[in-house]
């Protein structure tokens, strides 16, 4: 695959085509459609900034009714470094939560911290139903129990860019994921 954008020399390797993200989201896609068929009131709740490029392509693939809806949560302090604190800057505010069916849908799980909280969370708040959705798994970074019920593919421990995933808010209109080169976020 060729380079086309001016961030591409950035790019220490291609990880994951846009094609490759094209069957994973597929895969996923018909997934939760097989599960959640009889579902009354299926939610997707993407969670921003990151999600939203592979929310926008999943809930297209989804073949059953569905609905999506937007958090933002942070556990980075800036660039690279995570705080360790969950801190929710955009909260779902819905009066049917107790009818929802939610799969939370998040861009890469790393740590498993913050949506091991989410989850809590959100059922704590009355959702009917909880579940994960990832296009990326790092599990070799996990730092509490825990899976997600949809996954992509995992990944190996390495700082990856592209189709929403950023460094410092660049690199997101990416449209494959790459391995950022380490002197770009270790200047």
């Amino acid at each position: 695959m060729a380079f086309t954008s001016v961030l591409d020399h950035d790019i220490k390797e291609i990880l994951i085509s846009p094609e490759e993200i094209d069957k994973l989201t597929e895969r996923i896609a018909a997934e939760i459609s097989r599960d959640y068929r009889d579902s009354r009131h299926l939610l997707l709740l993407c969670i921003l900034k990151g999600s939203v490029v592979f929310m926008g392509d999943l809930m297209k693939k989804v073949t059953i009714p569905v609905e999506i809806d937007f958090m933002k949560v942070s556990s980075y302090k800036s660039g690279t470094t995570s705080s360790g604190k969950i801190n929710i800057l955009l909260d779902l505010h819905r009066n049917d939560l107790s009818d929802c069916d939610i799969v939370v849908v998040e861009d890469i799980i790393d740590s498993g911290r913050t949506l091991s909280y989410l989850v809590e969370y959100l059922k704590v708040a009355g959702a009917k139903s909880v579940k994960t959705c990832t296009l990326l798994d790092k599990p070799s970074r996990r730092e509490v129990d825990f899976n997600p019920d949809y996954r992509g593919t995992e990944i190996p421990d390495e700082f990856v860019v592209g189709y929403g995933l950023d460094y410092d808010e660049q690199y997101r209109a990416l449209p494959y994921i790459g391995i950022l080169k380490p002197e770009v976020y270790t200047k």
